[in-house]
């Protein structure tokens, strides 16, 4: 009896095998849903639809973007984390994610939970003020700051982000302090932002470049370690007297953890191929980013990176949600 039950499983698992590599010949076999955790709008938003056409096309199955914000982009996140692990899901991060997995009480681990498949893009920072303020750069706000503590306003794209945090490091580092308003998402900050209702902003050069080229939002300093091309003429923090600050912004492709890697895989090079498109790479660096494309090794030690680098800045800082 024992034989023959076990010549029977062995039969089972043979037929499904091959029915497991046909599936994932096939793939994608309907629409892919891209999880966006934030609203439309922001960068993460703008990042994914200058890309998903040419990725659909390549994958010749539509990519339907699911914007989920909320909670500095962990809501959508959790989602993408009970997603099946079947290739029908995929999520483009930002780079909240890392310093989420140590200010935030999450249900999942990012590195647990998500697979990397490509680190995306990277970028720069850049704190702005309104035209109308009289601030021509960071150091200037930092005076003011330290004149009257807290009656400066900065928003950010939500708590607990890279911006949140550079901008708390700054703060603590240099002695002054200016009043944080989170909005959910880069879409509605933006807003806020060139119609004047806050003075500061902190944030990634995608959604604030053509309103920095208008003039209605004048930048008084960038995250990276000296100038960069997407700002011109615009000191980083560094150069204006901030010691070593940097703090660039990025881009992630993740899927589900346990999908196939023959689908892994292929969606990575599907992606990498369409980032590489001339087209799609000039419009997405247009906006104040630079493609890395990288493979899902290089992803997963970058992202790895950033939450160890940052969940060190948080703890030797003390920084919280409500700073």
């Amino acid at each position: 009896m024992m034989q023959r039950r076990g010549l029977m499983t062995l039969t089972a698992l043979g037929l499904a095998a091959p029915a497991l590599v046909r599936a994932q010949g096939n793939w994608p076999e309907r629409p892919l849903r891209l999880i966006v955790p934030w609203a439309p709008g922001g960068s993460t938003d703008t990042v994914a639809r200058l890309f998903q056409p040419k990725l659909a096309a390549i994958l010749g199955q539509n990519v339907v973007i699911e914007n989920r914000g909320g909670a500095s982009g962990s809501i959508g996140a959790s989602e993408m984390a009970r997603a099946p692990a079947d290739g029908s899901t995929w999520m483009l991060a930002y780079d909240n994610e890392a310093p989420n997995q140590t200010l935030l009480r999450l249900n999942y681990q990012t590195l647990e939970a998500l697979v990397p498949v490509s680190l995306v893009a990277t970028g720069p920072l850049v704190m702005t003020a309104h035209k109308d303020t009289p601030f021509q750069n960071f150091q200037e706000v930092m005076e003011a700051a330290k004149k009257d503590p807290e009656s400066l306003n900065y928003a950010t794209s939500g708590v607990g982000g890279l911006a949140h945090i550079a901008t708390t490091l700054l703060q603590q580092q240099n002695g002054f302090k200016l009043t944080h308003v989170p909005y959910r998402g880069g879409g509605p900050a933006v807003t806020a932002a060139i119609a004047g209702e806050i003075p500061l902003f902190m944030t990634n050069v995608v959604i604030v470049s053509q309103h920095m080229r208008a003039g209605t939002l004048r930048p008084l300093g960038v995250t990276t370690r000296g100038e960069t091309r997407h700002v011109p003429g615009t000191r980083s923090f560094a150069q204006q007297g901030f010691g070593n600050f940097e703090a660039p912004t990025w881009w992630a492709f993740f899927g589900r953890t346990g999908t196939p890697q023959p689908i892994v895989d292929r969606m990575h090079a599907a992606l990498r191929e369409a980032l590489n498109d001339p087209a799609v790479k000039s419009r997405i660096e247009e906006q104040g980013c630079d493609i890395v494309a990288s493979t899902p090794a290089e992803a997963r030690s970058f992202v790895a990176s950033e939450i160890q680098r940052w969940g060190q800045v948080i703890k030797d800082n003390n920084i919280r949600v409500d700073s």
